[in-house]
């Protein structure tokens, strides 16, 4: 422990928060996000719009409102990110054939390459990120994340 002068205040400590589950998953989230968010910056990413075209990408054909639901986004809010990924030219909106009022979302060709490339840069991300961690560890650190996610949407 670093000696302080006399009068002068204790460090800050978070050692109380430190003992949340829930903190230590916002700090490391926060370390993870901000990698992440420089990992994206060349393909004029970020985190919302990667996801958004991973999605599209991975599920040609899918309305805006399913695009929503699948990122936990609400739908107002997932216009804005649609609408930049379809400026770039990365997606385009389909006018369904069996509804006229809704669009589906198909990938094209420069935002499925850009989706390859981008995603094997995140792979490259995560692997750095994760790297401290043996593979049992990582596999025992998803299965609990995914299992905080299904009793939280319970």
């Amino acid at each position: 422990m670093t000696e302080t002068a006399p009068g002068a205040p204790d460090p800050v400590t978070d050692d109380t928060l430190d003992g949340f589950v829930g903190y230590l998953m916002k700090r490391a989230f926060a370390a993870v996000q901000t990698d992440l968010a420089r990992t994206l910056e060349p393909f004029e990413l970020r985190m919302m719009t990667f996801s958004a075209l991973v999605v599209v990408v991975d599920n040609p054909g899918l309305r805006q409102s399913d695009l929503a639901q699948a990122l936990s986004v609400e739908r107002p809010n997932l216009v804005v990110i649609v609408d930049e990924l379809e400026r770039r030219g990365l997606i385009r909106r389909q006018q369904m054939p069996t509804d006229r009022r809704a669009y589906a979302l198909v990938p094209t060709d420069a935002g499925r390459g850009l989706c390859r490339r981008a995603t094997a840069a995140v792979k490259a991300h995560e692997d750095r990120i994760l790297s401290g961690l043996s593979a049992n560890q990582i596999d025992q650190l998803s299965d609990a994340l995914r299992a905080i996610r299904r009793t939280a949407e319970e």
